[in-house]
């Protein structure tokens, strides 16, 4: 059933052979005791590779379901026994605030000593291919192009403001017609700018003369505050003694906004530790009460 499981997945007896790592006459001798042993015909070799019978179909949904059992009984040993152990890989965009992620992590840090935490910072394409080859178990990042396998939830609406330096001659000034910045010197964020960041930027001719670039927020905000040139900087991720350093040039009416989401894999294919991450999580936003 392993065997055919994988022959079903590569879509061929070679490609399976390849990524089990066995001979291919190994594989075709498993898939035919396979048949003599339910006594149906599960797959026909086809020019492009193997097509699967109505039986193929039936025995092919079968064995993804004990595979998904089998895989699963690690995790419920330990939720039986409340003592759940495991690594739980968070990927992220970088700059996120959330005070419920905050307050998410302490509780697992309290209530749960045995799981492991690892947080990952990395560009937005990076971050969802991540979840995509199961390096991480949750990501948090906004996303154009949502994929159906994936679970988004809302975590947080972000705005960004367009800043400058204080030692920039625009510092203290408001523009209410972004066009007359098409000149300055800009800051990117790469692959990490979101496509409403990227879409308003250059409906108004900003940033064609880049100064610097930078996927991490963070450096992109130390450029700004240098003075290298002006930038897109999440308004939550610029507070307190920033507002000094850094001055808000647009008004906030215009503001581009974007949600930041919870992305992960289907309840049936997360482990303990992802779920209750994702519990406590959803409580505490549900709690908040506002909308994303």
């Amino acid at each position: 059933m392993k065997i055919f499981r994988e022959i079903c997945r590569s879509q061929g007896i070679g490609a399976a052979a390849k990524r089990l790592h066995l001979q291919q006459p190994t594989v075709s001798l498993a898939l035919r005791r396979l048949e003599e042993h339910v006594g149906e015909k599960l797959c026909l070799r086809t020019a492009r590779g193997i097509e699967l019978t109505a039986a193929g179909h039936v025995l092919s949904g079968l064995c993804d379901r004990v595979f998904d059992a089998v895989q699963s009984l690690p995790n419920e040993f330990a939720r039986s026994s409340g003592d759940v152990q495991g690594l739980l890989v968070i990927r992220t965009v970088s700059g996120v605030v959330s005070a419920e992620l905050d307050a998410t992590l302490d509780t697992m840090r309290r209530r749960h000593p045995g799981i492991r935490l690892k947080i990952d910072v990395a560009p937005c394409p990076i971050v969802i291919d991540a979840l995509a080859k199961s390096r991480a178990e949750v990501c948090i990042s906004f996303d154009a192009a949502p994929r159906a396998e994936f679970l988004y939830e809302p975590l947080v609406r972000e705005y960004q403001q367009l800043y400058c330096a204080s030692s920039s001659p625009l510092y203290g000034s408001r523009v209410t017609r972004p066009e007359v910045l098409a000149e300055e010197r800009f800051i990117l964020t790469g692959s990490d700018e979101p496509m409403e960041v990227r879409n308003f930027r250059l409906r108004f001719g900003l940033g064609l003369r880049p100064a610097g670039e930078a996927d991490n927020l963070d450096e992109a905000k130390r450029m700004i505050r240098a003075g290298v040139g002006i930038g897109f900087l999440p308004t939550i991720l610029v507070a307190g003694d920033e507002h000094h350093r850094l001055w808000p040039l647009l008004p906030s009416q215009i503001l581009p906004n974007y949600c930041l989401y919870l992305i992960t894999h289907p309840e049936a294919q997360q482990t303990v530790p992802t779920q209750l991450f994702l519990r406590e999580i959803r409580r505490r936003i549900s709690a908040r009460g506002i909308p994303v």
